[in-house]
């Protein structure tokens, strides 16, 4: 894996990024494959790092530059482009979005407003139309102003898949994979193909405690088992580094979400009460990661309720 630690600015490129508020935060340019990059967030909660805790992608040919995911704010995504700006003077023309989450979305008008296409999986205006949107961005507003301010707006996908599509783009080809209600609303990856690079999005979460929210955990653990990683390269995550033993890392998610579902499950089904259950758990495989502290307690409530509602529909 080749880094690339990038200045802001570079005079001999064409790309001229609007003016957002400054955000000071080290964004490095990690190569993954011939064509592909990313840059990651720091592990934590949303609003820290000033809101930089996700990752986002960009793959590079010569007939333009596909990003995938674009960050929590104007300002993130500004400065990602002219990071993307610095490795070429090519525009961006395709936005891939694994998922529609707020540190994922709110930088994505700097890419639609250059004239890329947003391309989103089903799912996307159930969390667009939904009351939690609305909040979630007048929250960030003030949690990360200047960041997200009232000109951040939720961008419409120009376009919404709901089955697996192929394109190519120079000399490269994309397979993006919809993947149903997962992590999200709706969940999508994208593989490059003569790079043998996956980006994820949320569905996995490198060397990181996830983040469940509302999310299918049930469809969720269905996708992670029947995911196929032989021949890949690297798997680029929605937080957290590449993995360059995709299995592993899978597996990983995979046991995570696994053990919510076992006690959680458990649980319901002897009409336990939740903190009574999660206190005698054994997390002690997850409990030295990443954003344990963080979001492990909230996962499990999230997946308790989530498993009454389960039980309930039964």
């Amino acid at each position: 894996m080749r880094k690339f630690l990038l200045l802001v600015l570079l005079p001999m490129m064409a790309f001229a990024a609007p003016e957002y508020a400054p955000v000071e935060v080290e964004m490095e340019v990690e190569q993954v494959g011939a064509h592909s990059y990313y840059v990651q967030g720091a592990a934590g909660a949303a609003t820290e790092n000033k809101g930089f805790i996700s990752n986002a992608g960009f793959v590079v040919t010569d007939e333009g530059v596909v990003v995938i995911d674009a960050l929590g704010s104007l300002s993130l995504a500004s400065l990602l482009r002219a990071k993307i700006a610095q490795l070429t003077d090519k525009p961006v023309v395709k936005v891939l979005m694994t998922h529609y989450h707020a540190d994922h979305i709110y930088g994505l008008q700097v890419f639609q407003d250059e004239g890329a296409e947003v391309i989103a999986p089903r799912g996307v205006y159930e969390y667009l139309d939904s009351d939690a949107a609305i909040n979630r961005i007048e929250e960030r507003r003030v949690s990360l102003f200047p960041w997200v301010d009232e000109n951040t707006r939720l961008v419409k996908p120009d376009r919404v898949i709901d089955q697996p599509f192929e394109f190519t783009l120079g000399d490269v080809r994309f397979q993006v994979e919809y993947l149903g209600s997962a992590h999200s609303d709706g969940d999508l990856t994208v593989l490059v193909e003569p790079d043998e690079v996956l980006y994820s999005g949320d569905i996995i979460f490198e060397g990181r405690v996830p983040f469940v929210g509302d999310a299918d955990t049930g469809h969720w653990l269905k996708t992670l088992t029947s995911l196929e990683t032989s021949g890949l390269a690297a798997l680029v995550p929605g937080h957290g580094p590449a993995a360059m033993q995709p299995a592993e890392s899978i597996a990983l998610t995979r046991r995570y979400i696994a053990a919510l579902r076992e006690v959680m499950g458990g649980a319901v089904e002897e009409m336990a009460d939740f903190a009574t259950a999660f206190d005698a758990a054994d997390w002690s495989e997850f409990e030295n990661m990443p954003a344990y502290d963080e979001a492990h307690r909230r996962n499990a409530y999230q997946v308790y309720l989530s498993m009454e509602a389960e039980a309930l529909a039964e």
